[in-house]
């Protein structure tokens, strides 16, 4: 029986030798199917991601296993280190589905999640070890690896299961040597409210883990120093050509309280590297990643959805291409060949329909090399797979969703429009609301993540403007980035960005024109308002939110063509002539003023004053009648004398 243990675990260190060279990293977490606790048990959705070198495995990994999801990539098992529940854990294979892979950089990666109903109320780790890293690493070349997550499913206090951090990133990382670096490693947590610190993995077993974290990698990177409350690596390479580790552990706290106090709800890890090169010499500029979805974006998808992101690059040196990428995407997620649209620009195409399993945060990380082995920074996004994201109503002239639209007065400070669902202030700054003149020229922007001017109610977004910055006359439009409008769940899923000049559109009133001037207009070929006359029966489509009635449709040219023999650039009222019908551009809107209204309402009030007088003639002449038969009682001469005569025959008869 020795003997039997004995070659298995020679097998066992036989299988890490054979993986050894093999290792570029991964990561361990994990969610409860359902964070409402019930029962005894918990189902719990184990996910593990692993790089390894693509020339490896077989058979290599490429579009058509990506397709196939077939597990090819590495071999293991995922074991039960630390923990009473270690003894009933079944094991999870290492073997991975093949999501990314790039050529010429021979590396290749891989997801796979397993649901296992775990007892409630316990905490154990989760570690995959093995025997060596390959050779080029600077510390821990030839050495062992350790990866290894805490998991609980202890009930927080706020009465709900916990779900554990995510932190992504690509598995290699291009930095140019001998300068100092900046790199922000991108966390988040379902556990909206919870406080997520990173630190360097150890191999005391005094951590929260109670077991090795990083076996030979520990403290990896030469000189290192990380700011846990936003993983920030600051850090600078030496060695052109070789690579260094970087091993940390993402934790999740429940308040300020247990920060201090040391006591994570949970632990995952995250191994990556970074390789060195030198200064190519020439235009070093790097490429860089642009377009409509910022680093660290977040989008709202549901299950099911046909989702196409495409990732857009921009080369600065001329002479230079984009030849390469690397990438980490969830399964099933494909991406095109690199596209060259223009010159100096290159796309490639993500395609993914998320299905139920992938409930939840979904990363996306893309980093695009050139020919010079320059690499972009990595752009990483998160899909929400559950969630929707908010949409911003597009503007209506009648009964829009936004406010002020149309014609408007020259004061006007106040803008508001509504969105889809309740949303709040994007997580992050540089997230910008334009106004621009109608050429394009930029008036005003304000940045929707911090300043004071633009604010947040349930489904609608004010921008207050200190001072009216609008010329009279002039037409201005509205675009917006990704995430003006942020949905308030998790990572707070982002609106689409608004760059259509059409979206939003709306001029100013300019009382120095006259309604019988005529003007030769530049037609605003993206907006087209059909104009109705004036009337009293139904919904005026002209009447804008201002109450002003819209009196053009296309922003007009410099030059104006008036009724005077010159033109003025200065528009200025002029003496009424006749015109030629051949110059209008636009029908006549009927614009009622003040003393308009008091002509029409003149005939109303004067006919309702004569059916007055008739209903009232017959009582004032039966008041009339009333009146002076009681005056000709009282002072009629012949009545009165009859009363005196009658008073003296009382007394006469009174004295008898």
């Amino acid at each position: 029986m020795t003997i039997v243990k004995f070659l298995f675990v020679c097998l066992l260190s036989y299988i890490s030798i054979i993986n050894s060279s093999h290792f570029r990293g991964g990561t361990i977490t994990y969610r409860p199917f359902n964070n409402t606790p019930s029962g005894s048990a918990v189902p719990l959705i184990v996910r593990e991601r692993w790089s390894w070198r693509r020339s490896s495995s077989s058979p290599v990994c490429s579009p058509a296993t990506i397709a196939a999801k077939s597990p090819t990539i590495g071999g293991g098992t995922l074991t039960c280190v630390s923990g009473s529940y270690c003894p009933s854990w079944p094991g999870m294979t290492i073997a991975t589905y093949c999501t990314d892979f790039s050529a010429p950089l021979d590396v290749a990666s891989g997801e796979y999640y397993q649901t296992y109903n775990i007892p409630l109320n316990v905490s154990f780790s989760l570690g995959f070890t093995g025997g060596a890293w390959f050779s080029y690493l600077v510390i821990g070349h030839d050495g062992s690896w350790s990866v290894v997550a805490r998991i609980s499913t202890i009930v927080r206090p706020d009465g709900y299961l916990n779900t554990s951090p995510i932190a992504v990133s690509l598995p290699i990382l291009y930095k140019e040597i001998n300068i100092q670096h900046v790199h922000v490693v991108q966390m988040s947590d379902f556990d909206g409210t919870d406080t997520l610190k990173c630190r360097w993995s150890i191999k005391a077993t005094t951590a929260i883990t109670q077991y090795d974290e990083c076996a030979d990698v520990c403290s990896g990177i030469t000189g290192a120093n990380l700011i846990g409350e936003n993983c920030t690596i600051i850090f600078t390479l030496y060695t052109a050509g070789w690579y260094v580790a970087a091993a940390l552990q993402i934790e999740d706290f429940y308040n300020a309280a247990a920060v201090t106090a040391n006591t994570p709800m949970s632990s995952v890890p995250l191994q990556f590297l970074f390789y060195g090169y030198a200064n190519p010499g020439g235009c070093t500029t790097p490429p860089a990643i642009i377009g409509n979805r910022p680093n660290r974006a977040c989008i709202g998808v549901l299950v099911g959805d046909n989702v196409t992101e495409v990732v857009v690059i921009q080369v600065y040196c001329t002479g230079k291409s984009i030849t390469e990428y690397v990438s980490s995407v969830p399964a099933g997620m494909t991406k095109s060949a690199i596209l060259n649209p223009s010159t100096g620009i290159y796309n490639v195409i993500l395609s993914w329909i998320p299905v139920s399993d992938q409930y939840g945060p979904q990363a996306v990380c893309f980093g695009a090399v050139d020919n010079t082995n320059i690499q972009t920074n990595q752009w990483c996004i998160t899909f929400l797979v559950g969630f929707k994201s908010p949409d911003v109503i597009r503007p209506k002239l009648v009964q829009g969703s936004a406010s002020p639209i149309g014609t408007v007065f020259q004061n006007q400070t106040t803008f508001s429009i509504q969105t889809s669902i309740s949303v709040n202030r994007p997580t992050r700054n540089g997230t910008y609301i334009y106004f621009y003149f109608a050429n394009g020229t930029l008036v005003q922007k304000y940045d929707c993540g911090w300043e004071p001017e633009v604010t947040y109610t349930g489904y609608t977004i004010v921008i207050r403007f200190p001072v009216a910055p609008w010329e009279a006359g002039a037409f201005y439009y509205v675009n917006m980035d990704s995430g003006v409008a942020s949905g308030t769940e998790f990572c707070g899923p982002e609106s689409a960005p608004i760059s259509d000049p059409t979206f939003w559109v709306f001029n100013i009133w300019n009382p120095a024109l006259s309604s019988t001037t005529t003007t030769t207009t530049t037609p605003f070929t993206t907006v087209t308002v059909t104009t109705k006359p004036t009337s009293t029966t139904s919904i005026n489509t002209l009447l804008t939110t201002t109450g002003i009635v819209i009196t053009t449709t296309i922003p007009p040219t410099t030059t104006s063509t008036t009724s005077t023999t010159t033109p003025s650039t200065t528009p200025a009222p002029t003496t009424p002539t006749s015109t030629s019908p051949a110059l209008t551009t636009e029908s006549t809107v009927a614009v009622l003023y003040p003393k308009d209204i008091e002509k029409i309402c003149l005939q109303p009030i004067a006919i309702m004053n004569a059916v007055f007088l008739a209903a009232m003639m017959p009582v004032q002449v039966l008041a009339i009648f009333a009146i002076f038969t009681k005056l000709s009682n009282t002072f009629n001469p012949a009545k009165l004398r009859a009363r005196i005569r009658h008073k003296q025959r009382v007394k006469k008869i009174m004295k008898r």
